[in-house]
C-alpha cells in the first residue's frame, strides 16, 4: 500500500559529498521505485529565522520560506529525518527547523481555557531517525542512554502525536569503507521500499 513519505536532511552542511545527503537520497529511492510519493526537504537549502520569544512562537506566522515544509509536515504519513550527531543531539539548524514548524494550530493544540491536555495535531504519523556519528552507536545507546535522540522522539515526535518514532544510528562514519558505506545505503532503500 502507498504511503506519502517525507524525508528530511537536517545536516547543515550543503555539500553534497555528506553521507546524511547520500542516505537521504537512497531512502528516497527505495520509496519511489516501491510506490509511494516522497517529498524531500534539505535544510541547508532552506533560509529561515531562529524563534527567540515564546510570544513568537505562539502567535508569529511562521515564515514564508517553510510554509511549504510545515505544509509536507501535515501531508506525510511517514517523517524520516536524517542528521548527524553533534554534542550528542541533533544540529541547531534541525532544532531550530522543528521549532518553527512544530508550531501550535500545525502541530499541536493548546487546551481551551488553559484546562486539559494538550490535544496532538500529526497522530496517525510514524517516523524514523537515521542518525551518524563519530562514536560507535552502541556506545552511544549504552553509555550515553542515546539521549538527545531520546529527547528528541519523546519531547517533540511523541508529543505532537508522531508514533511509532524508529531509529537508524550509524556509528563510526569517519573511518567507513567503500563496502560499509554502500551497505548501509542499502539498508536505506530497503527502509524506504517498506516506508519503514
Amino acid at each position: 500500500m502507498s504511503r506519502r513519505i517525507l524525508v528530511v536532511v537536517g545536516h547543515p552542511d550543503p555539500s553534497p559529498d555528506r553521507l546524511c545527503r547520500g542516505l537521504a537520497q537512497a531512502y528516497a529511492e527505495g520509496a519511489k521505485q516501491a510506490g509511494h510519493v516522497v517529498r524531500q526537504i534539505d535544510l541547508a537549502a532552506l533560509d529561515f529565522p531562529m524563534l527567540r520569544t515564546m510570544q513568537e512562537f505562539e502567535h508569529g506566522a511562521i515564515p514564508d520560506s517553510l510554509k511549504d515544509a510545515a505544509g509536507a509536515i501535515v501531508w506525510a504519513e511517514h517523517i524520516v529525518f536524517v542528521f548527524p550527531l553533534w554534542l550528542g543531539t541533533m544540529p541547531a539548524l534541525l532544532k531550530a527547523f522543528l521549532e518553527q514548524v512544530m508550531r501550535p494550530g500545525t502541530a499541536f493544540a493548546y487546551p481551551d481555557k488553559g484546562r486539559g491536555f494538550t490535544k496532538t495535531l500529526l497522530r496517525g504519523r510514524s517516523a524514523r531517525l537515521v542518525v551518524t556519528m563519530g562514536m560507535p552507536s552502541l556506545l552511544y545507546q549504552l553509555w550515553f542512554l542515546g539521549h538527545g535522540i531520546a529527547g528528541m522522539r519523546r519531547s517533540i515526535l511523541h508529543f505532537v502525536g508522531i508514533s511509532p518514532v524508529r531509529e537508524t544510528l550509524f556509528g563510526m562514519v569517519a573511518g567507513a569503507s567503500d563496502a560499509t558505506r554502500a551497505k548501509w545505503l542499502g539498508q536505506m532503500r530497503r527502509l524506504g521500499a517498506r516506508a519503514r
